[in-house]
């Protein structure tokens, strides 16, 4: 975050001062959950053994690489001043389309993925048209989706195969030509990471890109800020919104294909309970929940956190249920640090910038010219 510094030609040449390096870093939305990450990987590294091992590290790497595909999608589209609590449930619902596609009619295993995305860009784009043109809450609608695969996921799962779970899927003929994507491994050094960890960084790199780099992530930051003025500016906000609905979707597909390829099974209740991680995860990484500021590497370092903590957890011998504990915590010192980083970053910027300032043209206000210049911010 930047403020960019433009010269004006002509007799009066004003210059709008950068903001110092640490108030740019302040300003950073992903800022505090950088230090969170820190502070939990110090903590973890001292009070366990396993957790800095190779396979400790694989596996808290694997277990956040999961939430984190979420988190950055459910980031950007919260940066649009939405929220999707399907995408739990989206995990579990395109797992089990492809794996009864494949296991139970015989579908080519790539047809039976290709089906399954292409529903869920569907229930994506259902759910970004609804709450565009009804006007009702995205929590809302969202809900309403989340109930309505559920109960398709447990009925229609048991109907076809009598039970509510896929089973056998690595019999499937070509799922060994296909696991390469989804479900393979690699070994750096004595760890195996898990190939879910490289598309958790491609999705957030391109996620990243899309924000800052691209008119498409002007256009998020715009309708997350304030849809009516965007509109008016320009800005397809019915075509941005339903894209960032249709995005989670994408990630839902993704996360569902990651599990289902390295697990070879899913269940019915795959997903459901976990919309509310991703949430978190977006939160801690700095996004607002009334939208316009966030970033996608924050959702990620806040996917980090939780699989850290998770995992550490584990690893430490504790009772699991004080994750949940941590979960609660964690939320609302987030909020609460991220408001205070702002008001500091907003109050220590205005004070440099009038200090640095140089007064323009003749002390008489009328005959000064107008003023030239333009101060925008990354992100």
């Amino acid at each position: 975050m930047a403020t960019a510094t433009i010269p004006v030609t002509g007799p009066d040449r004003i210059d709008v001062p950068r903001a110092p390096l640490r108030v740019r870093v302040l300003r950073r939305p992903e800022v505090g959950a950088l230090v969170a990450a820190v502070v939990v990987f110090v903590f973890f590294s001292v009070v366990t053994d396993a957790f800095l091992t190779p396979a400790g590290v694989a596996t808290w790497l694997e277990s956040a690489a999961l939430f984190g595909i979420m988190a950055v999608a459910v980031s950007l589209l919260m940066i649009g001043g939405e929220f999707d609590l399907s995408t739990g449930v989206m995990v579990g619902s395109t797992g089990l389309i492809t794996g009864v596609l494949a296991t139970a009619f015989g579908v080519d295993i790539w047809v039976g993925m290709v089906i399954s995305l292409m529903v869920a860009l569907a229930v994506g784009f259902g759910n970004g048209m609804m709450v565009m043109r009804t006007g009702l809450p995205s929590f809302i609608v969202t809900l309403g989706a989340f109930f309505i695969l559920q109960g398709l996921n447990l009925a229609v799962t048991k109907a076809v195969t009598n039970q509510v779970a896929v089973q056998g899927f690595s019999a499937v003929p070509g799922f060994w030509d296909a696991r390469w994507l989804f479900g393979s491994s690699m070994s750096i050094g004595s760890a195996t990471i898990q190939v879910s960890v490289l598309w958790w960084l491609l999705f957030t790199a391109t996620a990243t890109w899309v924000l800052l780099r691209t008119r498409v992530g002007n256009w998020i930051f715009a309708v997350g800020g304030d849809a009516r003025s965007a509109r008016q500016t320009g800005v397809p906000v019915l075509a941005t919104k339903i894209g960032l609905f249709m995005t989670t979707a994408l990630a839902g597909w993704l996360v569902g294909m990651l599990s289902l390829f390295r697990t070879t099974t899913v269940q019915a209740s795959t997903g459901v309970g976990v919309e509310f991680i991703y949430i978190i995860c977006a939160v801690v990484g700095g996004c607002l929940l009334t939208g316009g500021f966030g970033s996608a590497v924050g959702g990620a370092l806040g996917a980090l956190i939780y699989g850290m903590t998770y995992q550490g957890i584990v690893f430490a011998g504790w009772d699991n249920n004080w994750l949940k504990a941590f979960l609660g915590a964690m939320l609302l010192a987030a909020v609460v640090v991220n408001m205070y980083v702002r008001k500091r970053a907003e109050t220590a910027g205005a004070a440099e910038t009038k200090q640095t300032t140089p007064q323009v043209g003749p002390p008489d206000p009328e005959e000064a010219g107008p003023a030239v210049g333009r101060g925008g911010e990354e992100g």
